[in-house]
């Protein structure tokens, strides 16, 4: 830490975890790889300091050294981590395991895969408090209870006895986060917390965060990719590239007046709702942390880079006490910084109905005739009645919480699941009457890109069979021209050709969503369903993809089905918008209507709880009471009306609302649709007017 920033912070309160040039290296067959080079922070009690940046850029790395999780090839040649005084790189493993999850909670990333599948969520709780307190049997259950009541699972004794997979994705990140919480840290450190979480479910966290500050007076260390979650409740924020510290400060300051031209370049190409940003990904890529080259390490992408930025070292310097870069030509950065454009509008119109769904209904787990006869047996009613179009060439978002059924309706579009009822048809013909021929036609014009490429793409094989396969199975394509082919689409999506003989895991999360996104166009589809392609990625990479998929729609003139909670993702690349709750479509029309009122309280809520990049805007969030009720026995009357804020009465409770037309264009195909009982005075009021009075 410099001396300067000692100084400043010499008047509060006594620092809690101070981080002092610390550097982190890998051995690998090959050298190594330099993590983290000369990385200073500190965190005060009761203080949240948020760590931002590209994935690679060593955020998890500095979490991992902080509680000494680090791999046995790792090595820390220089710093020190001091927790409360007392360096943690000197402590013996007694000494810090008495530290470790009882003064120190490290919650990581992907609750889904950190919690035990094995375990009951009590159990595993349990664990935690037995192994660092002296407590008695009932004393260490009665402290599970409390710790998931204090994070806001509902019905915690019966939470307690349930398995991971029976939670939702909210429910675990809190019941990781109940994990942390149970031995009362001084320090809590969540790394990605908000990383797939639907729009209400990340609200209900970030509050969640805020209230355990105010309760226990913890230090949080919060490390994500998600600017705006920084913004809303982080104190301090430190901007980390490629293993070094490029710019620590107050958040308003440094999220106002960013002093950096990589923290610039992030914030411009953050999606925002409302701004009509034309998101321009920065260009290149972090460097391989192998051979670190001179000068700064950010210079080979920087828009104000001259040569002198290319040799020497590059320290910190402070435009203002408190807020430090990493830049020698920080003050041409202030005057004249990076900025996002204002996005073009579509020229083009859609074209005629590609694919129609009639009253589509998708049930599982119906149960046999033995099931209905010995107990009272529900399906889960996951799609209930839904009725949408899309056009050529047109983009069609789908959103809602988690466990609405938008996954659902997407798949079963594509016929991977067959409807219960109802009818989808495609280009006029209905995809169950499909012949065995029709139907492989059908599967060539209609692909998927899942959330996870990770997960889709065949670990086994390279990427340039990967990419291939659909040709091989849908075009008559020889192998040359197949080969051809492969080139042409990794030229497309932004790859270069020497990675066709790399496999998955060799690729970055970026490149591995690439191929899915090469994968899916190689047999020229007329229609794609883009399933959460981008929540996993950081915002760079996520910029650069949907503008590749802008360019690949105006290019092949393909339709869209893009499934995503992110409002702002939606905003940037749809022309309409259906909302959904509980297997209904409650709310769909163009985009602009749907993001201006009159709005269903549902849709309302989820445009309020988009946190914001600036951390001086009002909170006006509506916060939504409960989950989402189960599809298994979904609520009479309006399926919203358990949790609306705006709820009339009895009606809500007894008469299901139809979707019915609010707003009609002139050619009336345009149409703005809602389902509430409301009018449309009560469903127009502002945005920003107090929740109370909603």
């Amino acid at each position: 830490m410099s001396a300067q920033e000692t100084q400043i912070r010499s008047d509060q309160d006594e620092t809690l975890l101070s981080v002092d040039n610390l550097s982190v290296e890998f051995a690998v067959s090959d050298g190594r790889i330099q993590a983290l080079r000369d990385v200073s922070l500190s965190i005060e009690s009761g203080e949240t300091l948020g760590i931002a940046g590209e994935s690679g850029s060593g955020k998890s790395t500095l979490a991992y050294a902080i509680v000494r999780y680090l791999d046995n090839n790792a090595h820390v040649p220089e710093g020190s981590i001091e927790f409360k005084g007392r360096d943690l790189l000197e402590m013996l493993p007694a000494e810090l395991r008495s530290v470790r999850g009882k003064q120190i909670a490290h919650v990581a990333q992907n609750a889904s895969r950190a919690l035990n599948p094995s375990m009951r969520i009590g159990k595993q709780i349990r664990e935690t408090i037995e192994l660092h307190q002296d407590v008695s049997g009932e004393e260490a259950q009665n402290r599970v209870h409390e710790v998931l009541d204090q994070v806001n699972i509902p019905d915690p004794l019966e939470v307690a006895k349930r398995y991971p997979n029976e939670l939702s994705g909210g429910q675990q990140q809190r019941a990781l986060i109940a994990t942390g919480l149970a031995c009362d840290p001084d320090l809590l450190i969540l790394d990605e917390p908000t990383t797939g979480l639907d729009v209400t479910t990340q609200a209900k966290l970030l509050d969640l965060i805020e209230e355990l500050k105010g309760e226990s007076d913890a230090g949080i260390l919060l490390i994500t990719h998600n600017l705006s979650a920084i913004a809303q409740i982080a104190d301090r924020v430190n901007i980390l590239y490629a293993g070094e510290m490029m710019e620590k400060g107050p958040v308003d300051e440094v999220f106002t007046e960013p002093a950096n031209p990589y923290t610039q370049a992030l914030l411009a190409t953050t999606p925002e709702i409302d701004s009509q940003k034309d998101l321009r990904a920065i260009p290149g890529q972090i460097p391989e942390l192998g051979s670190i080259p001179d000068g700064c390490i950010f210079a080979d992408r920087c828009a104000f880079v001259t040569e002198e930025c290319r040799s020497g070292q590059i320290d910190m310097e402070s435009p203002t006490p408190g807020h430090q870069t990493r830049c020698q030509r920080w003050e041409t950065a202030v005057e004249d910084p990076i900025k996002s454009g204002t996005k073009t509008a579509r020229t083009s119109s859609p074209g005629d109905v590609i694919l129609e769904a009639d009253d589509v209904h998708k049930h599982y787990d119906e149960g046999g005739f033995v099931q209905n006869l010995v107990r009272d047996h529900k399906p889960v009613q996951a799609v209930q009645g839904v009725n949408l179009q899309i056009r050529e060439g047109e983009t069609v978002g789908l959103v809602g919480e988690s466990g609405c059924g938008k996954s659902t309706l997407g798949r079963t579009f594509l016929r991977l699941h067959d409807p219960t009822s109802g009818s989808i048809k495609y280009r006029g013909t209905d995809i169950a009457s499909l012949s065995k021929s029709e139907m492989k036609e059908f599967r060539s014009e209609c692909q998927i890109i899942f959330q996870d490429p990770d997960a889709s793409l065949n670990p086994r094989k390279t990427v340039k069979r990967i990419i291939a396969r659909p040709m091989e199975m849908f075009t008559d394509l020889d192998e040359d021209e197949r080969n051809a082919r492969v080139d042409e689409l990794l030229d497309q999506v932004n790859l270069s050709g020497d990675l066709k003989t790399k496999f998955p895991h060799a690729l970055s999360g970026g490149q591995q969503q690439r191929v899915a996104i090469a994968r899916a166009f190689a047999a020229n589809p007329s229609l794609v369903v883009l399933d959460e392609p981008v929540s996993s990625l950081d915002v760079s990479v996520q910029a650069s993809i949907l503008n590749l998929l802008d360019d690949l729609r105006d290019e092949y003139n393909t339709s869209y089905l893009l499934i995503s909670h992110d409002m702002g993702v939606i905003e940037n690349i749809c022309d309409r918008l259906a909302v959904m709750y509980l297997g209904n479509v409650i709310e769909e029309g163009p985009l602009t209507e749907v993001f201006t009122p009159p709005y269903h309280p549902y849709t309302r809520s989820l445009l309020s709880s988009i946190p914001s990049l600036d951390p001086h805007e009002d909170d006006t969030r509506i916060r939504l009471e409960g989950d989402v009720p189960s599809a298994r026995d979904p609520p009479s009357g309006c399926s919203f009306h358990t949790r609306c804020p705006q709820k009339i009465g009895d009606v809500c409770e007894t008469d299901e609302p139809k979707l019915e037309t609010v707003e009609q264009t002139s050619n009336g195909q345009q149409t703005h649709c809602i389902a509430c009982h409301l009018d449309d005075p009560e469903m127009s009021k502002p945005l920003d007017e107090p929740a109370e009075n909603l």
